[in-house]
């Protein structure tokens, strides 16, 4: 494996050496070389996980693990057409090596870490803001990890999530509190962790499990881990991008090698453990060696690169490809080192619809490119939380929204504020069910890229006690579409939904004294006592 992974990251490199040219191919997208890099003023040569964020702003941010003022890295800042701004440049006292990429948090700052540096050498957490204001949140002491390649990710409310190369996992708070979860990791972790909808994380190791051919675990937000995969090597070996999730709730994923040619696969994987291929690399038509994850794109299909490919192939640069939640696979855009080559880093969606990348090499000096892909995706927003209750605010990303004149969450009609053209923010009505929301704009709808759970809350009841068959009337919001109400848990029999504000239930026969909830599409509420008399 040690041996497999110095193969990954230097050999993009070496391959551009002994590779003949050959011209890209242009499969009706278009592929634009936004930018190349300079190893002297922006930093160069972008590798896994490399994750680019939207800002607030509408730009996207990201980090570069070499080069710069001090050699050691950068923090930039690129607009969707490729003007980019160095924001940072580490030192090494602050952290060297920044692989990680950045994840934009609720408030408006970017988190991620850096491999190498800081107080011990061994990495650091670290906040920084849209303007370039650096703070480093946690030094690793080497006891509770080492090396974190992937940036950390927020989950229910202002708590941040990780994991180190040395198979560790972590909370962080904005303010720099840490907790150590787990180090029971299985196998040197290189990608982010995924928040998903049932509430867990899950992320991928390229080692380790019952094959010792790398795994996808779960994780939950107190530290509990679980192997839900292991690769076997026909199924694939290697998984070091991170997975993504689907609209249909499946995991989504890539491993380096592996699979019928060895060239790796493209995968799906039920939260349960149950592994289906959707793609199988044969490292001569298609290229080989997925390290990237995949972009979860507006239209239902998944977008990733191969980081290698063969003499003779059509790809020897690598490949830009497209693949469909059954299968249907296709090569977009062949890299031809001129413009690019060797994608090694996660890619991302813009809310404009077009889809943005880093090469680890390639570009007018060698050392990586950012690029852009249209594919005829249209502008969408993209929710910074997916999940609440009525009367939580919401921020909300996304392009053209000056003059917006509406804003639905499934069929609420909620209030609005509109920052700038790329941020707004909504409030969760009390009519508002689970479903896609939609931001009216002068340009047309713009609809959310995940659904959103709106969570159901209980205000009140009355009576608060009585015999079975007491009708009891319940007061809150978010009860649209209800399906059940319990009594002590104990299935009401009889219940209308009034409103999105009122539910009245009949206590049933058998109902126990206890807390009543109420449950529909985006969860249950619950409050209470009430006393059955």
């Amino acid at each position: 494996m040690k041996a497999l992974l110095r193969k990954l990251l230097v050999g993009a490199f070496a391959m551009s050496i002994v590779v003949a040219l050959v011209p890209s191919f242009l499969f009706g997208q278009t592929y634009t070389d936004l930018h190349d890099f300079d190893c002297t003023v922006d930093g160069c040569h972008p590798i896994y996980p490399g994750i680019l964020a939207q800002g607030r702003d509408g730009n996207l941010y990201g980090t570069l693990p070499s080069g710069g003022a001090f050699t050691n890295g950068t923090v930039f800042k690129i607009t969707p057409s490729g003007t980019i701004t160095t924001l940072y440049n580490f030192a090494g006292t602050d952290g060297a090596g920044p692989y990680s990429g950045l994840t934009l948090g609720t408030d408006g700052n970017f988190y991620g870490t850096t491999f190498v540096g800081g107080a011990n050498g061994v990495g650091t957490i670290f906040k920084i803001t849209p303007a370039g204001a650096l703070t480093t949140l946690h030094d690793f002491t080497g006891s509770d990890g080492t090396d974190p390649y992937g940036p950390p990710v927020q989950g229910k409310g202002s708590i941040f999530y990780g994991v180190t190369y040395t198979g560790t996992a972590y909370s962080i708070t904005s303010s720099g509190k840490f907790k150590l979860l787990s180090t029971s990791i299985p196998g040197r972790s290189f990608a982010p962790l995924l928040f998903a909808s049932d509430g867990n994380f899950y992320a991928t190791t390229p080692e380790g499990g019952a094959f010792a051919r790398g795994t996808v675990f779960r994780m939950s937000a107190t530290g509990a881990v679980k192997i839900i995969y292991s690769f076997d090597g026909t199924n694939g070996i290697a998984p070091y991008g991170p997975v993504v999730q689907g609209s249909d709730g499946f995991l989504y994923g890539t491993t380096a090698g592996g699979g019928s040619s060895g060239g790796g696969v493209v995968f799906r994987l039920s939260t349960g453990g149950a592994i289906t291929l959707l793609h199988q690399f044969d490292g001569v038509t298609d290229g080989y060696s997925t390290t990237d994850g995949l972009v979860a794109a507006t239209d239902g299909n998944f977008y990733g690169a191969t980081s290698s490919g063969n003499n003779g192939g059509s790809a020897p640069y690598g490949a830009l490809f497209k693949v469909s939640k059954n299968g249907t696979y296709s090569e977009l855009y062949a890299f031809d080192q001129t413009h690019g080559a060797f994608q090694q880093a996660t890619g991302r969606q813009h809310t404009n619809g077009i889809l943005y990348g880093l090469t680890s090499s390639g570009g007018a000096n060698g050392v990586g490119v950012f690029y852009s892909l249209d594919v005829g995706l249209n502008p969408f927003v993209s929710l910074m939380t997916t999940s609440g209750t009525p009367s939580q605010t919401i921020e909300i990303l996304g392009t053209g929204l000056t003059g917006a004149t509406g804003v639905n969450f499934g069929s609420g009609s909620a209030s609005f504020t509109v920052v700038s053209d790329s941020y707004m923010t909504a409030v969760v009505p009390a009519r508002g069910t689970t479903g896609f929301v939609t931001v009216t704009t002068p340009s047309g709808t713009l609809t959310s890229s995940k659904k959103f759970k709106v969570i159901p809350v209980i205000s009140s009841f009355a009576p608060t006690s009585g015999p079975v068959g007491t009708q009891v009337t319940i007061a809150g919001a978010g009860f649209t579409g209800a399906t059940k109400v319990t009594f002590g848990g104990v299935k009401a029999t009889a219940f209308t939904v009034n409103s999105a504000t009122q539910v009245t239930a009949t206590v049933p026969v058998g109902a126990k004294t206890g807390k009543i909830a109420v449950t529909t599409p985006g969860g249950t509420a619950s409050k209470g006592t009430f006393t059955v008399s």
